[in-house]
């Protein structure tokens, strides 16, 4: 004889009470998705980022010769960036953060940061 179960199916994110929830929630942001400025042909890419507060941009470098990302108003400043390196700073106020390469001053760009 086949038996059957007593209780009413409910489904497998049901069973799984507050837990299946988290089925539910938004993937968090992957690296791979997080806002990137290129370094390339000397050139900022994209010349103009807009982001919310508390983001983090990475900027990488992928010339073949090193660069250096400096805010014009000193709020961040990298290290020498050679081939592949990366340098990542979060942006956690609104306003418009104007940047140029240290060692290439017309290599220029922008971050805007807006809710």
């Amino acid at each position: 004889m086949i038996r059957f179960p007593t209780r009413p199916f409910v489904g497998p994110v049901a069973a799984l009470g507050f837990a299946g929830l988290a089925l539910l929630a938004p993937a968090p942001l992957r690296a791979a998705d997080a806002p990137m400025v290129k370094i390339e042909n000397f050139a900022f890419t994209p010349p103009v980022l807009t982001v919310k507060p508390g983001t983090t941009v990475t900027f990488r470098n992928d010339d073949d010769i090193p660069h250096l990302v400096v805010a014009n108003d000193s709020s961040f400043r990298s290290k020498a960036l050679d081939t592949g390196d990366t340098y990542e700073f979060t942006f956690t106020k609104a306003g418009d953060f104007a940047y140029f390469c240290g060692l290439h001053p017309h290599m220029q760009g922008k971050i805007t940061v807006a809710p």
